[in-house]
């Protein structure tokens, strides 16, 4: 069952979303639809000259997307944290939605 909610949601959803994060979980609250997504261990393609590594997550962010069947719907978004190993400065997915 949790394969056709994936589905479903990558109709719903910004491609990049769909490519580099997983859904964890969802709640529903009467009008409002929280969507809970993590980045997955997937180095993106604007990095992929460097060597990084994952150092962890960055705090959890909240966006609010377009509503959905008149739901309101909340993306809580938790980026990863990658160490530039040829720089050593920290570097992570910018999200544009």
């Amino acid at each position: 069952m949790q394969d056709c909610y994936s589905e479903l949601i990558k109709l719903l959803l910004p491609e990049i979303i769909v490519e580099y994060f997983e859904l964890t979980s969802y709640k529903e609250q009467e009008e409002i639809l929280h969507l809970y997504l993590k980045e997955i261990n997937l180095i993106h393609k604007e990095y992929g000259p460097f060597k990084l590594s994952s150092k962890g997550f960055l705090d959890e962010i909240t966006v609010q997307d377009f509503p959905i069947r008149a739901h309101q719907v909340y993306l809580h978004i938790t980026r990863r944290r990658w160490l530039n190993e040829d720089t050593g400065k920290v570097v992570f997915l910018e999200i544009v939605i």
